[in-house]
């Protein structure tokens, strides 16, 4: 398994995989950059040759080439498939691709497709081919439940900038407490540790902890709620033990299946509770 990095990791996704295609496809044009050569070199960074289709003998168009190897990388090997798409639009960015007066201008509906498509996975890409998380401090109500389940999908998958939220400092689950509490209460305490903001988002939502006590009878899925809970504490326990600043795992403490798994986790349950907040709304 790759190790984690610093590097921020592009999500990859059916809508992100067309578009980025997209980008590419000139088949209703003149040849443009990059070329099958250019693609090729991305792919080979990326560790994903063997999946390339023009490796296997095939001949296909860019925008085909590009796609059907993606889609291999979504279901076989998604971090060198986002490690892909990094080195697609780094490139198409670098030729001119998004710049109007360039040859090798990719176009407005490409583009705004291609913003649509990041935009629905958490991430801002700008007309001119800066992309970068968005920031949820500027996100409120339905736009900041969205956000975060963007990135409680790709934390499921392993994704450390999803758990992490970068250029906030704040730990997606931090931010998902402190979301519900001020959906439901209207406001949020400032300075409270994390159990304490687990706690309120718990009581907002009416759901039980471990220290709420059992009733006869009760629903079995009580039993899932303090489940949730106790892990949501530990993840947040390991984080703060483990870290190297901001809730960052240290990779030289944990191992890469023992850090991958607690980022998975994280998006567990950060999508337990917004499913939850949902419903309750």
């Amino acid at each position: 398994m790759e190790n984690f990095s610093n590097r921020m990791e592009l999500p990859i996704s059916d809508l992100v995989i067309v578009a980025i295609s997209k980008l590419i496809d000139d088949a209703q044009v003149e040849s443009r950059e990059p070329t099958h050569y250019d693609l090729g070199v991305q792919i080979g960074k990326a560790g994903l040759t063997s999946a390339d289709p023009k490796h296997q003998g095939q001949t296909v168009g860019k925008a085909k080439r590009l796609r059907a190897t993606l889609n291999w990388a979504i279901e076989s090997n998604p971090q060198a498939g986002a490690r892909l798409i990094e080195l697609v639009l780094s490139h198409v960015k670098a030729v001119g691709g998004f710049r109007t007066t360039s040859p090798n201008y990719v176009g407005h509906e490409q583009i705004l497709n291609a913003i649509s498509a990041f935009d629905s996975e958490g991430f801002s890409l700008s007309e001119n081919g800066d992309i970068r998380p968005k920031i949820l401090d500027n996100l409120k109500g339905r736009h900041l439940t969205e956000a975060l389940q963007a990135y409680a999908q790709r934390a499921k998958h392993g994704s450390e900038d999803a758990a992490l939220l970068s250029g906030t400092g704040k730990d997606l689950l931090e931010a998902t407490a402190k979301h519900i509490i001020h959906t439901k209460f209207g406001a949020h305490p400032a300075n409270a540790n994390f159990p304490t903001l687990m706690g309120q988002a718990y009581a907002a939502l009416q759901m039980a902890t471990p220290e709420t006590p059992k009733e006869p009878n009760e629903p079995a899925i009580r039993d899932y709620e303090r489940a949730v809970f106790s892990m949501a504490t530990a993840i947040n326990r390991v984080r703060n033990k483990e870290g190297t600043g901001h809730g960052r795992l240290c990779i030289s403490a944990l191992s890469d299946v023992e850090a991958h798994g607690i980022i998975e986790s994280v998006g567990v349950v950060t999508e337990f509770l917004l499913n939850r907040l949902h419903a309750s709304s």
